[in-house]
C-alpha cells in the first residue's frame, strides 16, 4: 500500500514546492491539494463535522497553480487533486488546465473530483444546489470528450459547446484517473457510473469493510471489473501502524493522510514519523 498526503495549501503553510521534495525524498506516494474558490461571509451552510469553520477552509491557494510547483520540482511524486471542485469551473478551461499540468509533469496528475458541501459558494459560480451532482456528471463527461477527442463537441443539460479543438491532451492514454471523493453509498454508484477510483473520508464510510465490499458489488452489478477502481482511503484523524495495515489487507491501494495545519515545524516531523512506515507497507 501506497502513503500520500493531504495538504490544506495555505500560504502561511508549508509551500507546495517544499513539501513535494520532502514527499518524493522520503518515499510517499502523492501530495494531495482540495479546492475552496473562497468562502461567502454568510456562512449559510453550516461546516459538516460541526463547530466553526477552521480558517484554513477560506485562505486555500489555487491548486492547479500548487501543484504545477509540486511538479517542477520533483520527478515520481503523483500530483493530486482532492478534490477539484468541477461544479465550480468552466470544463473547456479546466480541460485545459489538467492537460497542461499532465503533460508539464510526465503524466503524474490523478484528478480528483466532488461537488462541494457549500451552497452559497456554488451559487457564486452559478451553480444551485440541488442540481450539483447533475452538473458535476455531465462536466465530468464533457471533460472526458474534450481530453480524447480531436474534435470535441458536447450537448447536455449544463454543458453545450459545438466541436472545438481543444489542446494539448493529457499524457496519460485515455486522460489521468478521474477518481471521486465521497463516502456515501451514492457516491459509489458514481464511481461505478463514471469515475477510475474512490478517495472517501474513512470516517465518512463508516464500516470500511462494508464499504469496500458494496463497491465491489456495484461494479460487479455494472459489468466493471472491481480491479478497474483504486480505492485511496483517506483519514480523518492520524492512523496508527495497526489501521494502516488493516487497510492494505482490506486491499486499499492508498491511504492518505492530513498534514498538520499551521504548523511550518511540525510538518516535516510528522513526514518523518509515517516515512518510518513505507517500507513495511509495501
Amino acid at each position: 500500500m501506497k502513503l500520500g498526503v493531504f495538504n490544506f495549501n495555505t500560504h502561511y503553510g508549508l509551500r507546495p514546492d517544499d513539501l513535494a521534495r520532502a514527499l518524493e525524498e522520503r518515499g510517499y506516494d502523492s501530495l494531495w491539494i482540495g479546492e475552496h474558490t473562497h468562502i461567502p461571509t454568510s456562512r449559510r451552510t453550516p461546516y459538516p463535522p460541526g463547530g466553526d469553520l477552521p480558517r484554513q477552509y477560506s485562505h486555500m491557494m489555487d491548486p492547479f497553480v500548487s501543484l504545477m510547483a509540486a511538479g517542477a520540482v520533483t520527478e515520481r511524486l503523483k500530483l493530486a487533486t482532492g478534490v477539484c471542485l468541477v461544479i465550480e469551473r468552466d470544463p473547456i478551461t479546466l480541460a485545459k488546465e489538467v492537460a497542461t499540468l499532465d503533460q508539464l509533469s510526465g503524466g503524474r496528475v490523478i484528478f480528483g473530483v466532488g461537488a462541494g458541501w457549500n451552497a452559497e459558494e456554488m451559487e457564486n459560480h452559478g451553480t444551485a444546489f440541488d442540481t450539483r451532482w447533475r452538473v458535476l456528471r455531465e462536466r465530468v463527461a464533457a471533460l472526458k470528450a474534450l481530453w480524447t477527442e480531436d474534435e470535441a463537441s458536447f450537448h447536455g443539460e449544463f454543458v453545450d459547446f459545438d466541436p472545438v479543438w481543444s489542446f494539448p491532451k493529457p499524457a496519460q492514454t485515455p486522460h489521468p484517473p478521474v477518481v471521486f471523493g465521497g463516502g456515501t453509498a451514492l457516491g459509489r454508484q458514481r464511481v461505478v457510473d463514471y469515475c477510475d477510483g474512490w478517495a472517501p473520508l474513512d470516517m465518512a464510510v463508516g464500516d470500511v469493510p462494508e464499504g469496500l465490499a458494496d463497491l465491489r458489488r456495484r461494479c460487479e452489478e455494472a459489468g466493471r471489473d472491481p480491479a478497474e477502481i483504486e480505492v485511496s482511503m483517506w483519514c480523518w484523524d492520524p492512523p496508527d501502524q495497526a489501521k494502516l495495515e488493516r487497510y492494505r489487507e482490506l486491499g486499499v491501494e492508498r491511504t492518505v493522510m492530513f498534514l498538520p495545519v499551521d504548523d511550518r515545524a511540525g510538518g516535516m516531523p510528522f513526514l518523518d514519523r509515517y516515512a518510518e512506515l513505507i517500507p513495511k507497507l509495501v
